[in-house]
């Protein structure tokens, strides 16, 4: 994340929620019927293929950026290595160990000891009002936090841009998946959300993550399940909702950091998000 120290406060669910089998190579799940996305993602390409430029970002760095906020070991790059087509109708965002060698500029060390991606739709594709939505797998392991999630186009510096967390799994919590709202008086530890648990590893298996964003209303839900609504509400003040505005997406896998901790022997190399598709439903632009 562009933030974060911790995020205790986010109260788990004690409800489980049923895992969903990985598809079939290149078999994505049908839309809704009588639905139709304004915009999607299916990640159709031969392996090793960048994904479009018409649609996505790729940030670079780690310590012009303050490492990403969190003091996070991750050095993002534009190599294939670290994001790109499998070949099998997915997207891979790949961290992985850095190479000897390399001059990677960090916030807490000389050199960042992990390379990995961070992909963006800013200034190209927003969901204004309608459903994220976002079938994938999530690495997990200690030091790990991979991310689906959402920063609000309005110009404002953060936290009153408003950002929206679809899904993020921390370090050594592999069944925990937190949905997370931060704005201009809740951010960082006092972001409002919660956590649904899952059954199997977030790893082990595709889940459908999703955001509902309506007027003055936003609901979370894993393979169509909602567990957490957000409404004016159920902030510090109703007027800090800034959620009427159009937000973009991110993807992206951290290593290390104030929140997850720092990666050891156990940790997966490549640790690897593998997204089936993005599909956006309501109104936006792309």
């Amino acid at each position: 994340m562009n933030r974060r120290t911790s995020l205790a406060l986010v109260l788990a669910l004690g409800g489980l929620l049923g895992a969903c089998g990985t598809a079939p190579t290149r078999t994505h799940r049908p839309e809704p019927a009588g639905e139709k996305p304004f915009w999607q993602a299916e990640f159709d390409g031969a392996a090793g293929t960048r994904p479009s430029e018409r649609s996505w970002n790729t940030e670079t760095g780690n310590r012009e950026a303050e490492g990403w906020g969190n003091n996070e070991l991750q050095y993002y790059t534009d190599d294939a290595a670290n994001s790109a087509l499998d070949g099998a109708g997915h997207l891979e965002v790949s961290a992985r160990p850095a190479p000897p060698g390399a001059e990677l500029p960090c916030f807490t060390e000389e050199s960042c000891p992990w390379t990995s991606a961070r992909l963006t739709t800013e200034g190209k594709v927003a969901l204004t009002r309608g459903r994220a939505e976002i079938r994938a797998k999530m690495p997990t392991g200690t030091g790990l936090l991979p991310a689906i999630w959402m920063l609000g186009d309005n110009g404002a510096e953060w936290p009153g841009q408003g950002e929206i967390d679809i899904c993020e799994v921390v370090g050594g919590e592999p069944r925990t998946v937190y949905g997370t709202a931060h704005g201009p008086t809740y951010y960082n530890e006092n972001g409002i959300g919660e956590a649904a648990t899952l059954t199997a590893d977030a790893s082990a298996a595709f889940h459908t993550y999703a955001v509902d964003k309506q007027p003055h209303r936003i609901t979370w839900s894993v393979d169509g399940k909602p567990y957490f609504t957000l409404t004016p509400s159920k902030l510090p003040s109703p007027r800090d909702w800034v959620f009427e505005q159009d937000m973009h997406l991110l993807l992206n896998v951290a290593v290390g950091g104030d929140w997850p901790g720092p990666p050891d022997a156990s940790t997966p190399s490549p640790a690897t998000m593998t997204i089936d598709y993005v599909r956006f439903y309501g109104e936006g632009h792309a």
